[in-house]
């Protein structure tokens, strides 16, 4: 599993939601796994508490079912949950997309092309983690560009489906068009193409579904 450092004044349970969401985004927390409470809470350097309130916390967006007196499972990946949490991302970040034509400035507009560069980069040299988390911060950007980090924070948790799906799309799909996806969607950007922008963006976040058959071949035992 991945320990990353306690960040300054995270508490206990902000920690352990942190990495055990992390974890399962990656993997490392695979679909249908048996975790401890203990054995988490000794990893992380935590008590048993945070690591149950973050575990709790997990089970109400589905992710993690909880069996009292036989401890807790990494749930198996549903697709209702996956669609659901795709259609909440589109029907946001089409609309950020579109605002972003609009407000987005020079600057904004050269961070985000060096970011698709780096993706470039690390997809050329096939480091997947790091171009996952380009990814993420590309999305990331485009809520940040348009002062909705509210509600970015609010969206992340329910993507923890659509982002596991993700994870596994870059280690199965052989042909990875995300960062094509990115290139054109920044293009357009620049074009202040609204309509172009938004229709990619569909496209970017619906791309999955094209690939399931890959995805299910490479992770058979992962799905419901």
């Amino acid at each position: 599993m991945y320990i990353s450092e306690r960040l300054a004044r995270e508490t206990g349970k902000e920690y352990a939601l942190r990495v055990i969401r992390e974890n399962i985004i990656k993997l490392e927390l695979s679909p249908g796994m048996v975790v401890s409470a203990n054995e988490l809470a000794t990893e992380l350097g935590v008590s048993r508490t945070p690591i149950r309130e973050a575990l709790n916390e997990l089970s109400k967006i589905g992710i993690v079912e909880i069996y009292p007196q036989s401890g807790s499972r990494i749930a198996n990946v549903d697709y209702d949950l996956v669609d659901e949490s795709r259609f909440l991302r589109i029907t946001l970040e089409c609309e950020i997309t579109k605002t972003v034509c609009k407000v987005a400035d020079k600057n904004d507009l050269l961070l985000l092309k060096e970011n698709v560069k780096l993706q470039e980069f690390y997809l050329e040299n096939d480091m997947k983690e790091k171009l996952l988390e380009l990814d993420n911060e590309f999305h990331r950007m485009l809520f940040q560009i348009t002062n909705k980090m509210i509600i970015y924070e609010l969206i992340r948790s329910f993507s923890i489906h659509f982002d596991r799906i993700r994870s596994m799309t870059m280690i199965a799909v052989k042909e990875l068009k995300i960062v094509e996806d990115h290139s054109l969607i920044l293009e357009a950007i620049q074009n202040k193409d609204e309509a172009m922008a938004q229709q990619l963006m569909d496209k970017h976040l619906s791309r999955y579904k094209f690939d399931v058959e890959e995805i299910k071949l490479q992770y058979p035992d992962y799905f419901k």
